[in-house]
């Protein structure tokens, strides 16, 4: 089958993806095959193919934004059935056993496994799955539009929970990318003000469209206090503009996997009157399925921007360029 591969990682411009042919692969007992139709493309995937994150395995495919559907079945395999549409996304596998996935918050296990990092992912023709880490997509979303939903939504939404925001708060977004664009309108449905804050004119067009009741520049200070914050772009440089934008005891939520460095944190300008910084580590399967029973409830809309499987490179190549608007997402049938 034809999947991508990072070769070396290095700068996106300098092409460490390359497009081969790879045996397709096997189902163990408890795994699904699903023949992919579409896949997000997740600036994770991004920092995989540039190095930003150290690589878990030689040669691996990106991808964990995946919607198919299901091919083959392991000898155990009885969740879905052949034919059923399904998602598979960052979070693949945890131990069970540890004390964080024994309390219930496997998203911090200690022996987890992560789709397109310690296995491969969708940017091929096929991949396997425990069914039990994978999803049923909502019959309301296409399969494009569906595929964003699975870490650019899930992740997002538990980064919003993080933010802790209450109906009626004023919410800061910080980069609006293909997470911020349905965070912001899960949290408007929820009766929460948005602010945005991200260094694209179009992003900020969007965010307007979207029911933000203000967008500016990536560090400009929003008009009125903020009771929170989730700062998605990967640029250290912005937590201090957030922090200061905090109201007393405002929250910044920071939620990707990767973040540049952070300049020297002021106590009393930044942190001082109960401001809080957390961070977010990927999800839990049930923030995933409450966040995609939410998103079909609100009828959120996705915001993509299609490519071709064979421009796999491009779309990653757009996306650290900031040339896309929403989610990209690779078709395969293009």
């Amino acid at each position: 089958m034809q999947a991508w591969e990072v070769t070396d990682p290095a700068p996106i411009d300098e092409g460490p993806l390359r497009l081969t042919e790879r045996e397709a692969p096997q189902p163990a007992d408890n795994e699904v095959i699903v023949e992919v139709s579409t896949c997000g493309v997740c600036r994770t995937d991004l920092h995989l193919a540039e190095g930003d994150l150290a690589p878990h395995m030689a040669r691996a495919t990106p991808g964990h934004e995946v919607v198919g559907t299901v091919v083959e079945r392991g000898a155990t395999a009885k969740r879905f059935a052949v034919g059923d549409r399904v998602g598979i996304a960052w979070l693949r596998h945890t131990c069970g056993s540890c004390r964080f996935c024994r309390r219930g918050d496997e998203n911090l296990c200690i022996a987890p496994r992560f789709t397109g990092w310690d296995d491969h992912g969708g940017f091929a023709r096929f991949a396997a799955i425990d069914e039990s880490y994978a999803y049923r997509m909502p019959d309301s979303f296409d399969d494009e539009h569906a595929a964003p939903l699975l870490c650019a939504g899930i992740v997002g939404y538990r980064s919003l929970k993080r933010a802790s925001v209450a109906p009626g708060g004023r919410l800061g977004i910080y980069g609006f990318g293909a997470s911020a664009h349905l965070v912001a309108q899960v949290a408007v449905a929820a009766g929460i003000e948005v602010y945005v804050c991200t260094r694209a004119p179009a992003a900020r067009t969007l965010a307007l469209e979207l029911g933000a009741v203000w967008a500016g520049e990536a560090a400009e200070r929003p008009p009125v206090p903020l009771d929170g914050a989730v700062l998605f772009a990967p640029a250290g440089e912005l937590v201090l503009p957030a922090l200061e934008a905090l109201d007393r005891g405002g929250r910044l939520s920071i939620a990707g996997i990767h973040l540049s460095d952070v300049p020297e944190l002021n106590y009393q300008q930044h942190l001082f009157q109960e401001r809080e910084v957390v961070s977010v580590t990927a999800n839990t399967r049930a923030d995933g399925e409450e966040f995609l029973a939410v998103a079909s409830n609100i009828g959120i809309k996705v915001e993509t921007t299609p490519y071709g499987f064979e421009r796999a490179d491009a779309a990653l190549a757009d996306l650290a360029h900031d040339r896309v608007v929403g989610a990209a997402v690779l078709r395969m049938s293009d």
